[in-house]
């Protein structure tokens, strides 16, 4: 206990002095794409997944600045999202692994703990079905594996939904980067079908998580608790975090009012404890 505390005063600290710093980025071609990513920090390797529709900036831009005090950070850009170029080919979660296994190898990182938020959360997951011997840790945050497990008109409103009902800073962060209206439609599209045809993961893929897994959602979120407490059920290695906050608020995603909310510092530091064990 005394260990978390520490680790959530200090991150607090961290928080108020901290800008996010100068970050080698690069591009690598991976299964047929050219695969954007930025590095921060030195430490243990630590891979940051984006969720969908946004970029590095949109998701991490708060977090970062705590997360490269102790860690290497590796934060990557998915097909069709940010800088990363697309494929003529639909977005999935098993494809979306390969593609970060894929560059691990090119930075020649044979081992990282991996954090994914929402989509990238369900990447996260599929990494460590698919590619254990390259996960050290999984963080998933805000991530589902049945479609029963989303609030209650989530996929309906999205097989209505319109590159309008996309939000502002999400279309505004992809246009800075491309300035390319019919990528940003595309991009949408193929999130939205992603999601929309979403079929139910089967309770053994949960089960063949080997890596410790530490799982994170707010009380508001689009994932219900409920099904929050089933995936810690059936990840047997897992530990559960509800906090206050809705769908990436407690993460700081695509905050722009209230900048010197705390809530993100106190998020990093329970997941620092956990990485840490």
């Amino acid at each position: 206990m005394f260990r978390l505390l520490t680790g959530i005063i200090l991150s607090l600290l961290m928080l108020s002095e901290s800008k996010i710093s100068n970050a080698q980025s690069g591009y690598a071609a991976v299964n047929g794409i050219s695969m954007y990513y930025e590095i921060y920090g030195n430490g243990r390797p630590l891979v940051l997944i984006h969720g969908g529709g946004s970029t590095i900036q949109t998701t991490f831009s708060k977090i970062i600045p705590l997360l490269e005090k102790n860690h290497k950070v590796i934060a990557v850009e998915m097909q069709a999202h940010g800088h990363t170029s697309d494929r003529d080919a639909p977005e999935s979660f098993d494809q979306d692994a390969d593609d970060v296994a894929a560059l691990m190898k090119y930075l020649k990182i044979d081992k990282a703990d991996i954090l994914g938020f929402s989509n990238g959360g369900n990447t996260a997951m599929k990494i460590g079905m698919k590619y254990p011997s390259m996960v050290s840790k999984l963080v998933v945050i805000s991530a589902f594996y049945k479609r029963e497990g989303m609030i209650n008109g989530f996929f309906e409103g999205l097989e209505k939904s319109k590159l309008n009902d996309m939000p502002e800073h999400l279309r505004n962060a992809f246009l800075e980067i491309k300035k390319d209206s019919a990528a940003l439609l595309t991009m949408f599209n193929k999130d939205v079908r992603r999601m929309v045809q979403f079929k139910d993961w089967n309770d053994n893929d949960l089960a063949s998580i080997k890596a410790p897994t530490l799982l994170v959602l707010g009380d508001k979120d689009v994932v219900t608790t409920e099904h929050a407490v089933e995936m810690n059920r059936k990840i047997r290695d897992s530990e559960l975090l509800v906090l206050p906050g809705n769908h990436g608020s407690f993460i700081g995603e695509g905050m722009k009012e209230n900048e010197n909310n705390k809530m993100p510092a106190l998020t990093v530091g329970i997941i620092e404890d956990f990485l840490n064990k």
